[in-house]
């Protein structure tokens, strides 16, 4: 009886299993084929077959349901496989199934990357092909009875638990290189072999990070009577300079952002572990100066490890000397768990969008200028001690193309344009208005710190290039560096690094050890501290 029941689930076994490797072949970039893979690569794809049809036929009764219901699935994460390579250069990993729960949460910033009609589609098809094999197919409970029934299915189950098992022990190393491993091993094997990588690794120690020595010394008393500045850090959202990318952007477009780069102390090139969005790991680089190759697996969302095993940072740098530390994004504080990161990180206040009001929104989020604002209103809010304010933006934040573009702005954006757009200057023209408002947000920064007594010192960097996959397509792709700069109140020091003569190819997790040597003029080291710093004007 048991291998007839075994024969009768064989077909819609066979079936699936063709079509888990058809489904496959729709992916952008496409894996290898078969035979050019591993062994054990092709161990893991059948084994996830068999555990997943054993799994949910146990489930639902239903081999021929189970069959549809686990192509879905898996056709739910090829699409959007296809649409993370296309925006963002990666294609899916296993730690983005946590952000299935985000996209619930904040459908804004997922679902129309996905396509809205196609979601609603995919919705409607489910249900219908729910309630439809619920109606047509029989259960196979009621035609073999339940023991038969569960022996069979936990077989299936066992021997793809058991392929999985032995497939992923025999499979290559992962190179950590998403598009690399996924051509080589395949989608299954290498959703697996990421995710038993994850398991298996452990935090980036407190010693990688530049800043675990200066954030455990308190300042001397000399220092204390020093004037320290105010500092302010930006990270701003998506920004780059699209005028050496595409010839059609308005020269004048950055014109505060070409005028603080004259004035600044430091700038250049940053390179970022981020295309078009995964801000944290850009964000964490530079807060813990911590590089990528120290969190191995765990790299792709920093914040996860550090939520629970809380690192040095500059933000703990700068507390420990005496520094009021002040994190401002205009957005909900739990995601990516920045509630229960950023205190972990050092900061005494984080200041989120609870802080704002409809009315300060820009576009889709908070608007820079109404940032900026905020960051005037706390360096008046003086308790005689310096700030260290560190400010994540939102406003040109995508998807872009939930907005129209307006003709009225393109004198300051486009001015050769032909209206109405095509298609691959749409979105790049929203993006660039908002990009001159993050300029207009950096020149209402600096001035807020040149209304201070208190000398100030402002970062400015991008986290990542924009979601501009029509227009990159038609100028090419830029590079994927971001600039960044550092500019002071005070006149330049004769032993700083000359504006005209720019840092190149600095690493994200290098720029906050700068920003934290240029208020202490020396590098970080055991006693950086407990030397006395350089003269400053008095207050």
């Amino acid at each position: 009886m048991l291998s007839s029941l075994l024969i009768s689930i064989s077909l819609p076994l066979l079936v699936g299993l063709l079509g888990s490797f058809a489904f496959e072949a729709l992916l952008s970039p496409r894996p290898a084929p078969l035979w050019k893979r591993s062994i054990a690569a092709n161990a893991v794809h059948v084994g996830s077959w068999l555990l997943l049809f054993g799994l949910f036929t146990l489930l639902l009764q239903r081999p021929w349901f189970a069959v549809v219901f686990v192509l879905s699935l898996q056709l739910v994460v090829v699409q959007s496989s296809n649409t993370k390579s296309n925006t963002l250069n990666e294609p899916f990993i296993c730690h983005d199934f946590e952000y299935f729960w985000d996209a619930i949460l904040h459908p804004r910033l997922y679902v129309p990357f996905f396509g809205i009609g196609l979601a609603i589609a995919a919705s409607s098809a489910g249900a219908i092909a729910i309630g439809s094999f619920l109606y047509l197919e029989a259960s196979f409970v009621s035609q073999w009875g339940a023991s038969l029934f569960l022996q069979s299915t936990l077989l299936l189950s066992a021997a793809g638990a058991l392929l999985v098992g032995v497939g992923v022990r025999a499979l290559p190393a992962m190179t950590l290189d998403p598009i690399d491993d996924l051509h080589r091993v395949g989608l299954h094997a290498s959703l697996w072999a990421y995710g038993v990588a994850l398991m298996r690794s452990t935090p980036p120690s407190p010693d990688a990070s530049p800043f675990k020595e200066v954030s455990q010394q308190a300042l001397t008393s000399t220092a204390l009577d020093a004037v320290l500045p105010n500092v302010v850090l930006v990270q701003s959202e998506s920004f780059f300079d699209p005028r050496p990318w595409c010839p059609d952007v308005a020269n004048t477009l950055l014109q505060h952002f070409d005028a603080t780069c004259q004035e600044s102390i430091e700038k250049g090139e940053l390179s970022v572990p981020a295309w078009g969005a995964n801000t944290v790991r850009t964000e964490c680089a530079v807060l813990t100066g911590i590089a990528p190759h120290h969190w191995g697996p765990r790299q792709f969302n920093p914040y996860r490890t550090v939520s629970r095993h809380p690192l040095p940072s500059v933000a703990s740098a700068f507390r420990a000397q005496g520094y009021r530390t002040v994190c401002v994004h205009p957005y909900p504080a739990t995601f990516y768990m920045r509630d229960k990161v950023i205190p972990l990180l050092g900061f005494d206040t984080f200041i989120d969008i609870a802080s704002f009001t409809s009315q300060d929104k820009h576009g889709q989020y908070i608007g820079d200028r109404a940032v900026a604002r905020k960051v005037g209103r706390l360096l008046k809010d003086d308790d005689n001690r310096p700030l260290f304010i560190f400010v994540i933006t939102m406003e040109n934040h995508g998807p872009l193309h939930l907005e129209a573009p307006t003709q009225a702005r393109l004198a300051d954006t486009l001015p050769h344009a032909a209206w109405p757009l095509p298609s691959h200057l749409r979105e790049l023209a929203v993006y660039l208005h908002h990009l001159g408002e993050a300029d207009q947000m950096l020149a209402n920064v600096k001035t807020a710190l040149n209304e201070r007594a208190r000398p100030g010192l402002l970062g400015w960097y991008g986290d990542h290039v924009p979601i501009l996959p029509d227009a990159y397509g038609h100028f090419t792709p830029p590079t994927g560096s971001t600039p960044y700069m550092i500019w002071s109140t005070q006149p330049t020091p004769p032993d700083q690094t000359p504006a005209e003569h720019p840092t190149q190819g600095v690493a994200a997790n290098e720029l906050g050890v700068r920003l934290f040597k240029q208020v202490f003029g020396r590098d970080i080291s055991n006693d950086v501290i407990k030397a006395e710093p350089e003269p400053q004007e008095q207050e």
